[in-house]
């Protein structure tokens, strides 16, 4: 391969599991040329890749954003396009990206009708998970047993920050409270329960989470909840520099969200609490153990079918679910990683 165009736009867990592929294309092919499209905030966790092209796609200009990435690429032709993404906005804005090669999911999780923009598909991959479908692609392209790597450069100053939040030593549990959905996020009072039982304990807490608003409102609710002073960093970091902080951190605590995958694909154990998704499928991709799980009684509830019979992919319905997830089985959770 001397070229490839890879286009997977968002979101930020998914953009995680993709440079876990790219990192692989480098190491197998050095000499090839990458360029990646994708999102604007995706774009900036991703900033920096050594020897990839980043092209941003910016959703909220619609047609004229298409048009802009096509001109960007305009008189190029790529030895293959990896379409890693099923929305339908992606495959129109695949359809002005030219390479000798289109390849896309495999028939049972093309959708959206994906495959009417491919030529040719991947195996259904063995494992469940996003990554496996997407390291799927790097054995589609002749390298056998794929390891994902998610090694990803970080500035100095974003590094200093983190050092200076977290401090060599300390123990430290850090809750990216928030996820793109407010259902998929946990209670307040109960991220407050579990914060004040590791002041108790000793360790410090760190709330993380986006300059959105609703992100912002459940910050500062955790905060009045809790009867222990914690340190509230909500919409205060860029991308880069929670990347370093959750890499400093003894824990992590999220729901289903693109921290969640951050922490993960730097080894830093992460509980995950799930109510909508299968954690099998979006989990933290190291720490799958560590997931409290209300996913598989839910879509059962809800279905009538345990999850191994339901198309990949199918989410449970509901904007309360994550109140069946409870404090003690989360500190259970935790209590092992945070004090030995």
């Amino acid at each position: 391969m001397k070229s490839v165009c890879i286009l997977r736009l968002s979101a930020i867990g998914d953009v995680c599991h993709a440079l876990a592929l790219v990192n692989v294309l480098k190491a197998r092919w050095p000499e090839c040329a990458i360029t990646w499209v994708l999102g604007k905030a995706e774009a900036q966790l991703m900033a920096g890749l050594d020897g990839v092209e980043l092209v941003v796609f910016d959703k909220k200009a619609g047609f004229k954003g298409m048009k802009a990435v096509w001109q960007q690429l305009k008189g190029r032709r790529f030895d293959a396009l990896l379409h890693m993404q099923i929305a339908l906005r992606a495959s129109l804005l695949s359809t002005g990206i030219k390479a000798e090669r289109r390849i896309g999911f495999d028939r049972s999780r093309a959708g959206e009708g994906q495959w009417l923009f491919t030529r040719e598909s991947i195996a259904r991959p063995e494992g469940y998970h996003v990554l496996d479908n997407f390291l799927e692609f790097a054995r589609y392209l002749g390298i056998d047993d794929p390891r994902p790597n998610w090694q990803l450069p970080v500035p100095q100053q974003a590094l200093e920050k983190a050092k200076e939040l977290i401090p060599d030593g300390k123990k430290t549990l850090v809750i990216c409270h928030s996820a793109s959905k407010p259902q998929r996020a946990w209670l307040a009072e109960r991220y407050a329960a579990v914060a004040d039982w590791a002041v108790g304990e000793g360790i410090r807490v760190l709330l993380c989470g986006g300059p959105a608003p609703a992100e912002l409102a459940l910050g500062k609710a955790i905060e009045e909840e809790a009867s222990e002073k914690l340190v509230n960093l909500t919409g205060q970091t860029d991308l880069k520099t929670l990347w370093a902080i959750l890499g400093r951190a003894s824990a992590v605590l999220a729901p289903d969200t693109g921290p969640t995958h951050m922490a993960s694909s730097q080894k830093v154990p992460t509980v995950g609490l799930y109510a909508h998704s299968n954690p099998r499928r979006t989990g933290p991709y190291n720490h799958q153990k560590l997931v409290v799980n209300r996913y598989d009684a839910n879509i059962l509830a809800q279905t009538a079918k345990p999850w191994t019979e339901l198309p990949w992919g199918q989410r449970a319905k509901g904007d309360h679910l994550m109140a069946g997830i409870g404090v003690d089985e989360v500190i259970g959770r935790l209590k092992p990683l945070l004090i030995k």
